[in-house]
């Protein structure tokens, strides 16, 4: 290869090393096809694939109980305030805090993850989100309160971190991206789920509710598998051996997939325990770049500000909010459902640049909206332009932003520094959540059409960083990715 040719003679050996079991074998007339060697395997065991749903299902249990911490604090803000006599600032630390909660979360979920195992960290995180709920359940005042939504805050930090990395390990590569989709789609529906209920729910009651899911994840987790490429880490073989086979069937030829595994799992022991600054090395550099990148784009783009606040957005457009609001959760849900079955057939760049595309179109006709509201042009065309700007913008996001970076954020680093860097990627997630939120208003009050273009702009560049940095990661085994972004 002519990257190796290019590279001193002391660095090639070491780098052969780590890649030489990672190069992905020469393509077979079964590759031509569309199909290789684990494909036909999984074409024949497809009667078995009901492990690898049942676990999906189990873990994006935890994705709900996400949505429904996020989801709980617009439904109840006016019960919450009366009920406990809450001014406004002492209401704004109670959903603000949740944010914080995330962050820490993040910063603790990779090496939780790495220790105690991926079903190990999704218990952790169930108990914090169900000490969070009880905790605002009792609450008498504001102090518990802000404990429990810290609590909850904790568990989503974790979640969001650990579910996608446990279901990108355990799905054989021809469903990996559709089944880590369902990670965003779940979330989208515990939102929503959350703000529907809450409007016929006390808030007492509706924090018990998300209990619900986490108590459905605690008992699944005694029943699924752990991840193989976890147990393989650790050198746990036997039960590497075991777990996989439980989910790939136990008529499957696993031979190939364990081999390819266990080869890969056995050159990374070779090398030092990954620390925070052995992400900036040159050979983690890209997998860091992409991952952090598309998580900045994410949030940047100006998701969390939309969607804190788009009752208000639609009330500034003079359209009437209570509507506006079911439209928007209706849509998130239905067009995340559709990104999740496009995924694997369409690919993660191409959806990356179309949803990118419309964020931008979106954010240009909501700026457009409020420029005309701003200097009396065409009053009546304003709230009809704000309407579609957001709905086009959430319907774009829930189709490509919303899920695809935490896909391939899932994908591209190799299994030493997934934890470590898994967790900078969702510490910036979070803090760009944070950010966002925290900014929206005053950049409103700055100049509400001028928003809405600086989203659009930042938009705009996601789509270059897609064209230029991002690779495609469909159909291609973990191994295969990482050896690929290794070797550029």
């Amino acid at each position: 290869m002519a990257f190796r040719q290019d590279i001193q003679k002391a660095e090639q050996s070491v780098q052969e090393e780590i890649r030489e079991p990672l190069v992905p074998r020469e393509k077979t007339e079964a590759d031509e096809d569309g199909y290789g060697a684990e494909d036909q395997t999984q074409k024949g065991s497809k009667g078995h694939e009901w492990m690898v749903y049942l676990s999906t299902f189990v873990a994006v249990c935890g994705s709900y109980a996400f949505g429904s911490c996020a989801g709980y604090s617009s439904p109840t803000q006016s019960a919450i305030r009366e009920e406990l006599n809450l001014s406004l600032a002492e209401y704004s630390l109670f959903g603000s805090i949740l944010t914080f909660g995330a962050m820490i979360g993040a910063i603790t979920s990779g090496p939780i993850a790495d220790f105690f195992g991926r079903k190990g960290a999704m218990r952790i995180s169930s108990g914090f989100c169900t000490a969070g709920w009880l905790a605002i359940y009792f609450a008498e005042g504001p102090i518990p309160l802000d404990i429990g939504r810290l609590a909850t805050g904790y568990g989503m930090g974790v979640f969001s971190y650990v579910v996608p990395v446990f279901i990108a390990e355990i799905a054989p590569k021809n469903l990996r991206g559709a089944l880590t989709t369902t990670n965003q789609l779940m979330i989208c529906t515990g939102v929503s789920v959350a703000f529907i209920i809450g409007t016929v729910l006390t808030w007492r009651t509706l924090a018990l509710t998300g209990i619900i899911p986490c108590g459905v994840l605690l008992i699944g987790l005694f029943i699924i598998p752990e991840s193989p490429r976890w147990l393989a880490k650790i050198g746990r073989q036997k039960d590497f051996e075991a777990a996989l086979r439980r989910l790939r069937g136990k008529d499957a030829d696993i031979a190939e997939e364990a081999a390819e595994i266990q080869d890969y799992i056995e050159t990374l022991q070779k090398l030092p325990k990954a620390k925070l600054l052995d992400l900036f090395q040159r050979r983690y550099l890209r997998s860091v770049t992409i991952g952090v990148g598309l998580m900045v784009f994410q949030q940047f783009g100006g998701i969390n500000g939309i969607c804190f606040y788009v009752s208000s957005i639609f009330e500034s457009a003079g359209f009437p909010s209570d509507l506006g609001t079911i439209i928007y959760a209706i849509l998130q849900v239905v067009i995340t459902a559709v990104g999740a079955t496009l995924i694997d057939r369409a690919g993660r760049k191409p959806l990356l640049l179309v949803s990118a595309s419309g964020l931008v179109s979106g954010c240009v006709l909501t700026g457009i909206s409020f420029y005309l509201k701003s200097f009396d042009i065409a009053p009546k065309a304003a709230p009809a332009l704000a309407v579609t700007g957001i709905l086009l913008y959430i319907g774009s996001f829930s189709a490509g932003m919303g899920a695809v970076p935490w896909v391939v954020m899932s994908e591209i680093f190799p299994i030493n520094v997934k934890g470590v860097a898994g967790s900078l990627a969702t510490l910036v997630n979070w803090f760009g959540a944070w950010a966002v939120s925290y900014t929206f208003n005053f950049l409103m009050s700055w100049s509400s059409y001028g928003t809405f273009i600086l989203y659009a702009a930042i938009n705009a560049l996601a789509i270059l960083f897609v064209i230029v940095v991002v690779p495609e990661t469909k159909g291609r085994t973990l191994e295969q990715i990482q050896a690929a972004i290794n070797a550029s």
